[in-house]
């Protein structure tokens, strides 16, 4: 009897969001898929802001995950209850209503399919 052997990888996806553009925080590379165990994002500057976080397919379909999402003024808010299943191809991506406020970190962890 063979043995397939899969290693899962643990990742960390950073941004500091110095622009209002829609910022690519995570790709799911070919091959993989990928389990995002957290979101959470800061506000550093003393104002509060809005997030918006959306994912898209390798369809070019845009899914809205958090629309204009309230981050008080130096807080801190962990976006999932739940753990978030991405495929290959799938592209997070999160966008900051004011430049140069908000941090997001995500911890994903990467799977062979």
């Amino acid at each position: 009897m063979s043995t397939i052997q899969t290693s899962s990888a643990l990742k960390v996806a950073r941004a500091d969001l110095t622009t209002t553009n829609n910022t690519t925080l995570y790709t799911v590379p070919s091959r993989y898929d990928a389990i995002v165990e957290s979101i959470i994002i800061s506000e550093d500057s003393g104002n509060a802001d809005t997030i918006t976080v959306t994912i898209t397919n390798s369809a070019s379909a845009v899914f809205s995950l958090f629309k204009v999402k309230s981050i008080s003024a130096n807080g801190t808010v962990e976006l999932l209850s739940r753990d978030l299943l991405l495929t290959a191809g799938d592209i997070l991506k999160v966008q900051a209503a004011t430049a140069n406020r908000l941090h997001v970190v995500a911890s994903i962890t990467q799977i062979p399919n």
